[in-house]
């Protein structure tokens, strides 16, 4: 086969789809050397991707995510290169491409939390944005030849509201696999953003759905209660949602707490590995690639009680909280913080839970889906 790859979210810019796509692209070439592939990528990551394989071959689709050229332009190239079979990584699926794809789907968020708090836009621009999201949405669900929901949360959620495509829908996990989880510590690096140990870290957006305000609620509480964790590390792009985050703490006098925007994956591991306790409140996730790399640097977890999260990082690799409950979020807090017996059990189960994960399994698994969808179709010709 002729195999495409939307691969415009590439390289750790993109966070949890960017990084599922690079490692995805990573164990075809390992695994796959029959197939053709041509893997379509933006200006901006075009020379991070080198192929290591023969069959792989980058092309240039600089086409915006969740913009009129990815709907209206982007099918053009892809029609161009005549694949037998498009994997589109996101969601965000060129209506007028009507040839053979699948999709990946790691959450639907934005049909869940379609509030105006989650837009710098003016309301009108935002709902009508809104509309062409949940359109693309379903047309991709509806005509794709098969879906990979990245957790049976996912794949539950994509049925509950498109039971018509449940049948066509496949669970294949992500992974939180890293190179060395025990790198040196450059205290360097601690001294200059005034970081002192021990410390909570938290790694993601500041989206509403992360529910970071709450976060941010109890660790005052947990402080104010004589908590002797002091200083909470938050790591995520400087936006406009962060932003907020500072607006709020700066109001509210809120003590020791470090926003960190950009951070080098080397430094992102000295992070996880010098952390106390790793949070994660978030009300919604399709995954939940940050906790379970905590498990895997053998931190902790606090995490929000969502079925989810109870998936993914295990039922007693993590304790979890009703995170909206700002007196039983901050108590948690002291038991995990305080509880050396407590924290020796989870942190032993959680990265037992968190080394099962493999992304070389995930490629193997997608590969064989490719592999279905080809035998299927070489019957229907015969």
């Amino acid at each position: 086969m002729r195999i495409g790859i939307d691969a415009r979210f590439y390289g750790p810019s993109s966070k949890g789809i960017g990084r599922y796509t690079q490692k995805l692209i990573i164990h075809l070439e390992k695994i796959d050397h029959k197939n053709k592939y041509i893997v379509f990528l933006r200006k901006n990551n075009y020379d991070l991707y080198v192929p290591q394989n023969k069959n792989f071959t980058k092309v240039v689709a600089d086409y915006q995510w969740y913009s009129f050229g990815e709907q209206i332009l982007f099918p053009f190239v892809l029609y161009k290169y005549r694949c037998d079979l498009i994997h589109f990584a996101h969601f965000n699926v060129p209506i007028l491409y009507w040839n053979k794809f699948i999709v990946t789907i790691h959450d639907l968020i934005l049909l869940h939390y379609p509030t105006r708090k989650a837009s710098t836009r003016n309301v009108l621009f935002y709902w009508i944005k809104f509309a062409m999201y949940r359109l693309v949405i379903y047309m991709a669900l509806k005509k794709a030849c098969s879906i990979i929901a990245v957790s049976r949360f996912t794949k539950q959620d994509i049925c509950k509201r498109y039971p018509s495509v449940c049948t066509k829908t496949h669970v294949i996990y992500e992974a939180a696999e890293i190179d060395n989880c025990a790198v040196p510590l450059d205290e360097s690096f601690f001294r200059s953003y005034g970081i002192m140990r021990p410390y909570m870290l938290y790694v993601g957006n500041a989206y509403p759905h992360k529910n970071l305000y709450a976060l941010l609620d109890a660790f005052a509480q947990y402080i104010k209660n004589g908590g002797d964790v002091k200083g909470m590390i938050l790591v995520g792009k400087n936006d406009y949602f962060y932003a907020g985050i500072t607006q709020y703490i700066e109001k509210n006098e809120i003590k020791n707490i470090i926003i960190l925007d950009t951070v080098t994956d080397l430094q992102l591991q000295m992070l996880y590995q010098s952390a106390h306790i790793f949070v994660f409140p978030s009300l919604y996730e399709g995954f939940g690639l940050p906790p379970l790399e905590s498990q895997l640097h053998r931190v902790p977890v606090l995490s929000s009680d969502h079925p989810c999260m109870r998936e993914i990082l295990s039922d007693e690799g993590a304790l979890f909280v009703d995170t909206l409950k700002t007196d039983a979020f901050a108590s948690a807090m002291q038991e995990i913080a305080h509880n050396d017996h407590l924290r020796e059990q989870m942190i032993e189960v959680g990265h037992k839970n968190a080394v099962k994960y493999s992304w070389l399994e995930m490629a193997e698994q997608t590969y064989n889906i490719y592999k279905k969808l080809e035998h299927g179709w070489r019957n229907k010709k015969k």
